[in-house]
């Protein structure tokens, strides 16, 4: 089964693409995306959804190597204060959807006008509370 960082060499490879370019277009250093290609580091949800924007790739596949085909009902949006609280945890793309639905899961309960934006803080707790599940 092939890793994330080869998923990305592949499709950059098949783009004709080379690893100054995709790094250039994604806004990340050559050094990080080889590292990622070569899978001795992870990248934050931020630099994967780059990486899918420029690839033309979905993050499904470049994660797990799925092709889903999505609606725009099924449409997953990371709130900023998510995408900072899990870039400064140095969370997965996969954590960071984990908390999108939990947060989904406990404030569905809610009522709509108790809906408020969860601050970074917020994000950092709630993390904290469901990490032990997410491994």
């Amino acid at each position: 089964m092939q890793s994330t960082g080869q998923r990305i060499r592949e499709l950059r490879e098949k783009k004709q693409m080379t690893q100054d370019q995709l790094a250039e277009i994604a806004q990340i250093s050559k050094g990080f995306l080889s590292d990622v290609e070569n899978d001795k580091r992870n990248i934050s949800s931020q630099g994967i959804l780059r990486i899918a924007k420029c690839l033309g790739a979905s993050v499904d596949y470049l994660l797990q190597g799925e092709i889903k085909e999505t609606t725009q009902d099924e449409a997953i949006v990371i709130p900023p204060n998510l995408s900072l609280a899990a870039e400064q945890l140095g969370l997965s793309y996969s954590d960071t959807l984990a908390m999108v639905r939990a947060a989904d899961a406990t404030i569905a309960r809610r009522s709509v006008s108790a809906k408020n934006e969860l601050s970074v803080d917020d994000w950092k707790q709630l993390y904290k509370a469901i990490k032990p599940f997410l491994e």
